[in-house]
């Protein structure tokens, strides 16, 4: 199947989105996330069971023991107790990594003693270049993207260092650091472009994309401050509206449908309700675009036979466009309205690390947001470091 390298990303993208629509222990009984489900054999009549390996097993029959990351799928055949015989993982890569650890973390499975942790640290690593960039894989292809997953990857381990300008009450060891975080946030200010927006690599298109990618990953890295003083070092010396014109270029992506592109002159696509709101809600300034019109769009996305999200009216629905559309309508309290009307309360997403916020607090990740016009803080982002400075627009 055209899709088989990166199953580990479906798998994510999946138990994401349930897990937005329901608490933890629906979702592990609905997907089989901690343990086997069983199903009678339909297709030939017989009552025997039939089991598939947990969600979690498959997951580290997925892990790549000679690189030390995660591969996208394996192959091997499931025996009778539902386990993988001799599993033969696809190579490890920063993607595939980042969506095995978030599952594990949905599935409260990080401190399980197949994990490796050390290992994949080091994996994560060895993948850091000279420029402070990352390569996705052994064969050296770079793109912020990978930073992104590098930093996030790093994050859900607790081996993520900080640089000396964050406000932490444990400050890295910087002779003892498994990355130069320094290094790696100068990278991505350089990928930084006049109209405010990023590109994959210096000097690359902005992307609304690659944008998360990288407001995420100088979250994360409590750099967001770089955004309006530049860098310093090498002389990229942006005006003290960084972070609005920044918020402009993604505003901009706001089509007469309501929906949002990635580019100019692109269609809107549901993905990016995710790709663009999740920069805005770090930055503080959702409220620059029209977020009736947008939660409009990505209900006209939904079809109405099964359920799923396309990537635009009419279209076929995928699980990628469901889950981060789902996410767009927790970012601009849809999801919450609906629960009102329901009386349940649907779990929100977190806009730095996308997994749920409850999950988010409850291991602990701090990464760093701007306050909105006023010094106002959304109370998802409360658990985070805020720092001030949102404008008017």
């Amino acid at each position: 199947a055209v899709t088989e390298h990166l199953r580990m990303s479906g798998v994510y993208w999946s138990l994401g989105a349930l897990s937005l629509l329901r608490d933890a222990t629906e979702v592990d009984k609905l997907m089989g996330l901690t343990t086997s489900p069983s199903s009678s054999s339909a297709t030939t009549g017989s009552s025997r069971s039939m089991e598939r390996p947990a969600i979690v097993d498959w997951v580290f029959a997925c892990y790549n023991a000679h690189t030390g990351g995660f591969g996208g799928n394996c192959s091997g055949t499931v025996t009778g107790d539902s386990s993988y015989s001799s599993p033969c993982p696809h190579d490890g890569h920063l993607l595939y990594t980042l969506s095995a650890l978030q599952i594990l973390a949905m599935a409260d499975a990080l401190e399980d003693e197949r994990l490796d942790k050390e290992a994949i640290v080091k994996f994560v690593a060895s993948l850091q270049n000279e420029d402070g960039s990352f390569s996705g894989d052994e064969w050296g292809e770079v793109d912020t993207r990978f930073s992104y997953c590098a930093l996030s990857c790093l994050a859900l381990l607790g081996r993520l260092p900080l640089p000396k300008w964050a406000e932490v009450e444990v400050k890295t060891d910087e002779k003892n650091a498994i990355i130069d975080i320094h290094k790696a946030v100068e990278y991505i200010i350089s990928c930084r472009n006049f109209d405010g927006g990023f590109g994959c690599v210096p000097g690359a298109e902005s992307h609304a994309g690659q944008v998360f990618c990288c407001i995420g990953a100088l979250s994360i890295a409590h750099s967001l401050h770089l955004l309006n003083e530049g860098n310093a070092n090498t002389g990229s010396n942006f005006n003290d509206r960084g972070a609005d014109l920044l918020a402009w270029w993604l505003a901009e992506r706001q089509c007469d449908s309501g929906g949002l592109n990635g580019r100019p002159e692109k269609q809107a696509d549901v993905c990016y309700s995710w790709w663009i709101l999740s920069a805005l809600s770090i930055m503080g300034r959702v409220s620059w675009i029209n977020t009736s019109k947008l939660g409009q769009f990505i209900l006209n996305c939904q079809d109405d036979d099964d359920g799923g999200i396309a990537d635009r009216p009419q279209d076929m629905p995928d699980v990628y466009h469901t889950f981060f559309g789902l996410c767009g309508l927790s970012l601009i309290g849809h999801l919450e309205k609906i629960g009102d009307r329901e009386g349940r309360k649907y779990p929100e997403v977190d806009p730095v690390f996308a997994l749920p916020t409850a999950l988010v607090q409850r291991l602990g990740l701090r990464a760093q947001v701007i306050s909105e016009c006023g010094g106002k803080v959304k109370d998802r982002l409360k658990t985070h470091a805020i720092l001030t400075g949102a404008a008017t627009p």
